[in-house]
């Protein structure tokens, strides 16, 4: 069986190594959603530290989709120029440039996480937040929030339009693999999830008419893109409770996705569906790896597998099992911009293709 520092090959794309960093919100541009210099320093250390797809935070398609003012986005062409340096950078140093591309949809206008209680609350107007946040439903996050504006069928049409813009200006841009962000509670997630979506229209009710705004996503996007680059999807595949997203429903959306031109799932869990009182979550290293492994067997896709993997045997593991294609690290990246060369050298594959120290590093490593 392939091993973690094996190349994979997807569509017209390979990556050396079957590690890719999973995108982490930084929440620090400026207001405009332009990308900044900590962002090619953050994305281009780990490109350097061996990570074989690095994929940046959610990118919004419309302002209004931000998850907060000082998030990224990908609606305009000043944005399109800002991330072109970006995925220059990663690709000259070995790293196949992804983005994941969203919208917050009931969860937007937020506060940053590190600020405490107030980033419970929605942002006002008079500090850079907005109030027509939009969803599936009107059914609020938190009881004390406001009420997001459920969207009719023409904006959800004009929102579809949005994705297969952004998917042309990321594939513009430099960006060889896309996600859609289906997961967390965001806005296809409210979609997808029978919590949230209470709609009864074509939207709504049945698990084809919840997943018909994420196959039209899709569409749009795939149609955008070269026919050599990848479109992934990350799914909630379970919501940790029966009113949402279930693992026997998600298989079932993964199976639709496919058959619209989805390459590969990328397969986490939770965040955003019941509302006030959040489902306990059973964290513990890997405890969404079955989520992916389920979903490649049944579904018969490639998947990525995310969730509290942060040593190099685990990740080695899950591949070498074949409960996934791909591991995606997070909080083990910020850690240590070098998990992946330092994986290599822990498994005894630094002589292979799949990964090595940076040349101006390398000498003087291996050298002590």
């Amino acid at each position: 069986m392939p091993g973690l520092f094996d190349p994979y090959t997807l569509r017209g794309i390979t990556l050396r190594n079957r590690i890719g960093v999973s995108p982490m919100c930084q929440y620090i541009a400026g207001t405009d959603g332009v990308p900044t210099d900590w962002h090619l320093a953050h994305l281009g250390a780990r490109a350097v530290g061996g990570a074989a797809l690095v994929m940046t935070e959610v990118a919004a398609v419309e302002a209004r989709g931000r998850i907060g003012p000082g998030d990224v986005g990908i609606w305009n062409e000043a944005q399109v120029s800002a991330w072109k340096r970006i995925t220059d950078f990663l690709r000259a140093n070995g790293a196949v440039p992804a983005m994941q591309i969203g919208h917050a949809g009931r969860k937007a206008s937020v506060y940053q996480p590190w600020m405490g209680e107030k980033a419970l609350a929605q942002v006002p107007a008079s500090d850079n937040g907005w109030d027509d946040v939009v969803a599936a439903s009107g059914m609020p996050l938190r009881k004390t929030d406001k009420a997001p504006h459920e969207l009719t069928v023409p904006q959800i049409k004009a929102l579809v339009k949005a994705f297969g813009a952004a998917a042309d200006r990321a594939h513009r841009a430099g960006f060889d693999w896309l996600e859609m962000h289906g997961a967390h509670g965001y806005l296809m997630a409210g979609f997808l999830s029978p919590y949230s979506n209470k709609r009864t229209d074509e939207y709504g009710g049945s698990l084809e008419n919840r997943t018909r705004f994420a196959l039209e996503c899709a569409a749009a996007m795939r149609a955008a893109m070269p026919e050599r680059k990848v479109l992934a999807v990350r799914l909630s595949s379970t919501e940790f409770t029966e009113e949402g997203q279930t693992i026997e429903n998600t298989v079932q959306v993964a199976k639709l996705l496919k058959a619209a031109g989805v390459d590969l799932i990328d397969c986490s869990a939770g965040i955003g569906a019941q509302g006030e009182g959040f489902p306990k979550v059973p964290m513990r290293p890997g405890y969404l790896v079955p989520y992916s492994e389920r979903i490649r067997r049944e579904a018969v896709v490639p998947t990525a597998a995310v969730g509290l993997i942060t040593e190099p045997f685990q990740a080695e593991s899950i591949i070498r099992d074949e409960r996934a294609d791909l591991v995606l690290i997070g909080r083990a990246f910020l850690r240590e911009p070098y998990w992946a060369v330092k994986a290599a050298e822990t498994l005894g594959a630094m002589a292979g293709p799949g990964v090595a120290w940076p040349l101006p590093y390398g000498y003087a490593v291996v050298r002590r």
